[in-house]
């Protein structure tokens, strides 16, 4: 695995996944995330699993445990946003890497998207600040 897609897996999958921190078991999804990832952190019981080291507001599951993280080189990596894919909230992390949560309401599911680098200006949806993130505590 590039030691690059390595330290992005590492730093948004491995940390909360059930398997932990060793990335002998990543198996490439349909971006460069891991496709064997598990959400393994469980807060108080009506919260339930999220997905560790990610901010509010992007990283809880809610009602879709089988939910996981998609991770792309760039925008336009296999994805497109359209009617039937619609991201909602886009963040710069402190990486410098672009986070999304949007949801897919023809099958009313959603899904949490990362993309390397700052891809803001190419997803039309509302950027969520850090004082939006602290808020949300």
């Amino acid at each position: 695995m590039e030691k690059i897609i390595q330290n992005v897996v590492e730093e948004y999958q491995c940390l909360g996944c059930v398997v932990g921190s060793d990335t002998s078991c990543y198996e490439k999804g349909g971006g460069v995330e891991c496709a064997k990832h598990v959400a393994g952190t469980r807060v108080v019981p009506y919260v339930g699993l999220i997905f560790l080291g990610m901010p509010t507001g992007f990283n809880r599951l809610g009602g879709y445990q089988e939910m996981g993280i998609r991770i792309f080189q760039e925008f336009g990596d296999g994805w497109g946003y359209c009617k039937f894919n619609r991201p909602v909230w886009k963040y710069l992390d402190e990486h410098g890497n672009t986070l999304v949560r949007g949801l897919s309401p023809r099958i009313n599911q959603p899904f949490l998207h990362i993309f390397l680098g700052d891809q803001r200006d190419k997803i039309d949806c509302v950027e969520i600040t850090a004082q939006d993130i602290a808020e949300m505590d």
